[in-house]
């Protein structure tokens, strides 16, 4: 298979050179490698895509589609240099369920969001938050996004923001001056706290280190029950990332 494994290295330098970083779909396709490697397939054919999407025990049916997508990507980049290689049907492994519903948060339900942040333990955290949940309503970033700032990232003279995409491509950010005189109070009150930084970071956890997923998640459903926010349907629950929208 070192063949197929230079295929690979080619498939993968080709796209992350559009801008993709693919660092996921280059693991899990070694691993369909390594897998026709272990059975001896001279051939890749549909059966052994199939059998390896099929693994993981107890898998949802959005990991199987997603990992039937990333094997037929690269199976159709073969294709494209042998005929010869199948590529497997897009209906193989549909992804279960539904897409989520974005949630619009009215003016009320921002203002209640963001004044939940008061019942959160710390003051840096409360102050921490707050301005998280307000940038990303003002500004249109993802989450991690606005968590990935760097507190050079902000240009307080010219009122920039300098945001770095999923591509790893940095656009600029124009804040209104309101938002730029919050977001310079954040600062200073975080240098206060922080006096000698341990993270590049400009929104920080309390401990002082950058914000993570996992956790601004697990904070944003707390303030989202103490604001009285409930889900409008089973597709349709208040997400940080809907305050994008």
């Amino acid at each position: 298979m070192t063949g197929l494994s230079r295929r690979l290295e080619e498939y993968l330098r080709i796209r992350r050179s559009l801008g993709f970083k693919l660092e996921r779909d280059g693991k899990l396709l070694a691993q369909f490698i390594g897998y026709l490697h272990d059975h001896g397939a001279e051939t890749i054919t549909i059966d052994h895509a199939v059998a390896w999407v099929g693994l993981p025990a107890g898998a949802g049916r959005g990991w199987l589609a997603f990992r039937m997508s990333v094997v037929r990507g690269f199976l159709g980049y073969l294709h494209t240099l042998d005929p010869a290689v199948p590529v497997p049907p897009a209906d193989l492994f549909p992804p279960g369920g539904r897409r989520a519903v974005p949630y619009l948060y009215s003016d009320d339900e921002l203002a209640a969001l963001v004044a939940a942040t008061d019942t959160l333990r710390y003051p840096p955290q409360r102050a921490t938050y707050r301005t998280l949940i307000c940038l990303l309503a003002v500004t249109g970033m993802r989450i991690g996004e606005g968590i990935g700032l760097d507190d050079n990232d902000f240009d307080i003279e010219h009122g920039l923001l300098t945001v770095t995409g999923k591509s790893g491509k940095p656009r600029q950010v124009p804040l209104h001056p309101s938002s730029v005189a919050a977001l310079a109070t954040y600062r200073s009150h975080r240098n206060k706290v922080h006096p000698h930084p341990r993270t590049p970071a400009l929104l920080v956890s309390t401990p002082g280190t950058r914000l993570i997923n996992v956790d601004v998640n697990a904070t944003f459903g707390k303030l989202v029950g103490r604001a009285g926010l409930t889900p409008r349907s089973a597709s349709c629950r208040p997400r940080p990332h809907d305050l994008r929208h």
